[in-house]
């Protein structure tokens, strides 16, 4: 359980910096949308890449990257 939020949480620390989105998402809502945005990355886009702790990290980016353009604005 904690692997998982710990992967949850770095997939969307890692969206987040890229994308410039979501500076303000609290710790949970950060390993919420970790795992959102893996289970939407891996449904679209496969199983390919580097794997921990059983999730594809490159698509779960993605995915969370997705979320993060569509749902939330930027900061200023």
């Amino acid at each position: 359980m904690i692997g998982s939020m710990l992967i949850g949480w770095l997939i969307a620390f890692l969206a987040a910096a890229i994308t410039n989105r979501g500076e303000r998402m609290g710790c949970i809502g950060k390993i919420l949308l970790g795992w959102a945005g893996a289970w939407i990355g891996q449904l679209l886009f496969g199983y390919w890449g580097p794997q921990m702790a059983g999730t594809a990290i490159v698509p779960s980016i993605l995915g969370a990257m997705l979320l993060l353009a569509l749902f939330w604005r930027r900061e200023r």
